[in-house]
């Protein structure tokens, strides 16, 4: 992907990371060795990853992991079943909201993409 087409980042993270690069740098090299260290395709660790965030509650993140979902070849219903797949553990309004995060970003992703 080339810089030009790769997706913005949040500002607060972007500012985040210019006031402390070597956190952001850390980040970084942390998630790339989690990636490489098992066996799973980048859309299933995306995948996992929503699942993660509809547990924790963290917007920002199940956008940023449906994005990167989607980017690795994941199916809108893919990553709904993804958020479903919590429901029984997590509760259904956080599950709702998390269903409604993903609309609004494939919602985004279409209008980005001229759909």
């Amino acid at each position: 992907m080339t810089e030009e087409n790769a997706p913005k980042l949040p500002a607060t993270f972007s500012r985040f990371i210019e006031r402390f690069p070597a956190l952001g740098d850390a980040h970084e090299a942390m998630a790339k060795a989690a990636d490489a260290a098992g066996p799973l395709d980048g859309k299933t660790q995306q995948l996992v990853k929503i699942g993660i965030c509809v547990g924790a509650g963290l917007e920002s993140a199940l956008r940023s992991h449906v994005r990167r979902a989607i980017r690795e070849g994941a199916t809108e219903a893919e990553v709904e079943q993804a958020i479903l797949l919590g429901m029984t553990t997590t509760g259904f309004p956080r599950t709702v909201a998390a269903w409604s995060w993903a609309q609004q970003q494939f919602q985004r992703d279409r209008h980005e993409r001229g759909e």
